[in-house]
């Protein structure tokens, strides 16, 4: 089990200091943004004037539109850099007490491929990805960083991206390697085309995976399995391992857990509201900050332990 890092420990060292002069720096940003605001406003009342007086119909809305964004977003490029750099610090402090490392910027990493090839995620059109934890935890290889997926829909001045996912893609190494590929879900996710009910098997690349029976009946109704191998399958997913998924949905006030058993690893893909956003504006809210990450983490570390439990 990975040891909770000590959140007193943590305010008293090197993050306090760091947090201590990010007072100044988030004070500053404030004003600067606030300076322009005022800057953009006395810039744009003229500037929408003189566009609608201009024979150019519809389009006129449009770059009032436009330029109104993009002094909006000119406008707050201080703050966001400030909290940036607050949340980078915090989350920094926090993987090293972790005994792991960790980058706001990232790519898309090995454990969201396996995911996207193994129909983990919906349609999208863009993504972005970042806050990226890697190392050991518990001895045992361990990745995550958070997704976000979106989808264009619509066509002309109708057109608009729409999130379909965003969460976090873990990936935590197991002490023996499966035999099979068993994929673990909230039910209703891949119904027949067509018809009620859900698909009695999924192909993935070369495999097809079947769906199974759960083990226990009174999670039926809850979760699917679809695996090459009923006999390995049903010897992973037991009721403890179950009740573990569902309070790390709950930890994360998630929903639609699924995760995905291969070769040596586990992977682990759950819908949520942005995450580690532990940067604020507010210097008052730093500790809770810190706090909420922690325990996020204590919940995973719990789950990697009980994963790895000796075999039954």
């Amino acid at each position: 089990m990975i040891e909770r890092p000590d959140i007193d420990a943590l305010m008293a060292g090197e993050l306090g200091q760091f947090l201590q002069a990010q007072v100044q720096v988030r004070q500053d940003a404030k004003a600067k943004t606030n300076q322009r605001y005022l800057i953009s406003a006395a810039g744009l009342i003229p500037l929408v004037l003189v566009l609608f007086l201009l024979p150019i119909g519809e389009f006129k809305i449009w770059a009032s539109v436009a330029v109104g964004m993009g002094a909006l977003w000119w406008s707050r490029q201080p703050i966001m850099a400030a909290k940036k750099q607050t949340k980078s610090g915090i989350n920094e402090a926090i993987a090293k007490a972790l005994g792991l490392s960790y980058l706001h910027d990232c790519g898309e990493g090995h454990g969201f491929l396996r995911a996207k090839a193994h129909k983990m995620f919906p349609s999208y059109t863009r993504a972005k990805h970042e806050d990226l934890w890697s190392g050991d935890m518990a001895g045992l290889p361990f990745s995550l960083h958070e997704s976000h997926l979106e989808e264009r829909r619509g066509s002309g001045k109708n057109s608009r991206w729409v999130t379909v996912f965003r969460g976090p893609v873990i990936t935590i190494g197991f002490t023996r390697s499966f035999h099979a590929t068993t994929l673990l879900e909230r039910s209703g996710r891949h119904r027949r085309f067509g018809f009620f009910g859900e698909k009695d098997e999924l192909k993935v690349g070369d495999a097809v995976l079947e769906k199974a029976d759960m083990v226990h009946p009174d999670f039926e109704d809850s979760f699917t399995i679809y695996t090459t191998d009923q006999t390995e399958a049903r010897y992973l997913v037991h009721p403890t391992y179950i009740e573990k998924l569902i309070a790390l949905e709950q930890a994360f006030r998630g929903q639609g857990i699924r995760t995905l058993f291969k070769d040596r690893e586990l992977t682990i893909v759950l819908k949520t509201e942005n995450m580690f956003e532990s940067g604020s504006l507010d210097h008052n809210m730093d500790r809770a900050m810190v706090q909420m990450c922690v325990s996020q983490f204590m919940a995973m570390a719990d789950l990697c332990a009980e994963l790895n439990e000796t075999a039954r």
